[in-house]
């Protein structure tokens, strides 16, 4: 069974996780509205990947006999300056649930709670490839600054990414 604490710690995290999704979605129809399909798929996909990590804290909390209760999700930044600044929110976003991710898991830590521990695990290894991500496209970004054919090559090669199930 799961403490109280944990269970609601957990049932917080469904809903950030949920909210990156939708944060996700936002920021791919950011992209789609400037015709960059290649940064809008990138984003969907990680908005799907968000809402997978929402059902694995759903699916946790349910094995272990809590009672998972879904929150409000605040509505997304649908405007951003320029497709660094989406890629900036975006990071900002990551280092945030990362964060939440580290207190959930200290709190599992405090309460001797091992099988959380192991299954925040994998979501802090994970964040780590999320920020990465993140930051190597924002680099790119800066490196490009105005060009507009280097976005456009940039736009092409997100258009390449495939999500989990496809690899």
């Amino acid at each position: 069974m799961l403490s109280e604490k944990i269970q609601q710690a957990l049932n917080k995290q469904i809903a950030f996780e949920y909210a990156a999704s939708y944060t996700y979605l936002a920021i791919a129809a950011y992209f789609e509205s400037l015709s960059l399909t290649g940064f809008a798929h990138w984003f969907r996909i990680q908005s799907e990947e968000e809402r997978e990590h929402a059902l694995r804290f759903f699916d946790y909390v349910n094995d272990r006999g809590g009672r998972v209760m879904l929150g409000a999700i605040d509505e997304p930044q649908n405007e951003f300056a320029s497709p660094l600044d989406a890629f900036e929110h975006a990071l900002a976003h990551e280092r945030r649930v990362t964060a939440a991710i580290h207190a959930i898991y200290a709190l599992a830590a405090q309460e001797n709670d091992y099988a959380t521990m192991s299954m925040l695990k994998w979501f802090i290894d994970e964040q780590v490839e999320e920020e990465k991500s993140a930051e190597e496209i924002i680099q790119h970004l800066k490196l490009i600054g105005s060009d507009g054919t280097g976005l456009l090559m940039l736009d092409r090669k997100l258009a390449e990414r495939k999500d989990e199930e496809d690899e």
